[in-house]
């Protein structure tokens, strides 16, 4: 007869397979733990900042045209928008005209410098002459053909033409005086013409906004017609290229983080299979809520202790961000491997070179001094002083 099963039997063996389960877990746990989990810190309270460059005006204006829309991408000099140009063209158009005023008088200075030394040649000869001819009526005085009244008269006529030679050489030095060691594109005159002549052309120029960077524009609240005053903030540019992830750990995460560790990052706009390499390059100099706008006030008697969240800088590879574009804001997750741990928590370390410089404000300088140049010498001024 058979013997009927042990009913406990199946619930022995069903625990005994979730025991072990659990107890492989476990050990899978504790070696991943031991391994690599006690070196990661990690946080999903991260997100993407990057810089949003503000396009302004230099000088008030109205709009005349709008040349980028948000979404846009444009490199950087692009014209973005330009402001009404008749007053400044009014102004540059005078400056200019002023300029070559100048120029062509201070050649007229050194054409009165080669006028009066002619004058004082002049002089000296007439001197020259007043003498032979007083020689001559003394000479002749001895004979008594000369009156002693002609002597005087001759006497005299050499006073004068001493005087007139005074009077010419003093006329000539200060003629020099505006003139000497200068050439006329170096004259004063000249040189204080084209500084205003530089202005105007550079309120010109600035009734043009070019595109400080390249990047896409985002924020435009510039339209056409609008007056605009100096300093309005007319729409950004965004250069995606340069993006990096603000990073907010718990304070009771950082013991152990330090500068120049290497992170791995997730996306929810990826997910999973794309992971981004960063290295974290400094801490925030504050927790968020001591930098918000309202500091909270824990000097009270309800006071409730929340752990804080410190910001951390990661700088992600450049070659990653050009596979996988991000956008300022999105969410991440970040994971910091923290095994090198002998750096100091908060180093000094040097700063570090400018990480945005733009040079398309240069090209009005560039400009304005060959528009100078030819100004100048279309009117005579590049011929030096003889």
């Amino acid at each position: 007869m058979q013997e009927p099963a042990d009913p406990n039997r199946k619930r022995k063996i069903a625990l005994g397979i979730v025991i072990l389960l659990f107890a492989i877990g476990g050990a899978i746990w504790a070696a991943w733990w031991w391994t690599t989990g006690q070196w990661l810190e990690t946080t999903d309270d991260a997100y993407v900042g990057g810089n949003v460059v503000q396009v302004t005006p230099q000088a008030a204006g109205t709009v005349v045209a709008v040349r980028a829309d948000d979404t846009d991408f444009v490199r950087a000099g692009d014209e973005l928008v330009r402001l009404d140009q008749a007053d400044a063209r009014v102004a540059l158009e005078q400056a200019e005209a002023n300029l070559a005023r100048a120029v062509r008088q201070v050649r007229a200075l050194y054409s009165t410098d080669s006028q009066l030394g002619a004058a004082v040649a002049q002089r000296e000869t007439e001197l020259a002459r007043a003498q032979q001819d007083l020689a001559r009526r003394e000479q002749a005085s001895a004979d008594g053909a000369v009156s002693r009244e002609e002597i005087d008269h001759a006497r005299d006529a050499i006073a004068g033409a001493r005087a007139a030679l005074a009077a010419a050489r003093e006329q000539r030095q200060a003629n020099r005086a505006l003139t000497e060691g200068t050439t006329v594109a170096q004259h004063p005159d000249v040189s204080a013409a084209a500084a205003k002549v530089h202005e105007a052309f550079i309120a010109f120029a600035r009734t043009t906004m070019p595109a400080p960077v390249s990047g896409f524009i985002a924020k435009r609240s510039v339209q056409v017609g609008q007056r605009v005053a100096a300093g309005a903030t007319l729409m950004a540019v965004v250069p995606l290229e340069q993006v990096w992830v603000d990073a907010n750990f718990k304070e009771s995460q950082l013991a152990d983080v330090r500068v120049g560790q290497p992170a791995k990052i997730t996306t929810d706009l990826y997910g999973d299979k794309v992971e981004y390499h960063g290295r974290i390059t400094g801490f925030g100099a504050g927790t968020g809520a001591a930098f918000a706008l309202l500091p909270a006030q824990n000097a009270t008697g309800n006071w409730i202790k929340v752990v804080q969240r410190l910001p951390l800088r990661v700088v992600l590879d450049p070659k990653e961000i050009a596979a996988h574009p991000l956008q300022i804001g999105l969410s991440l997750r970040v994971a910091i491997d923290t095994h090198d741990r002998s750096g100091a928590r908060l180093p000094q370390a040097a700063r570090a070179p400018t990480a945005q410089e733009t040079s398309v404000f240069d090209a009005p300088e560039k400009q304005s001094a060959e528009r100078i140049a030819r100004i100048i010498r279309d009117n005579g001024g590049s011929k030096p002083r003889s």
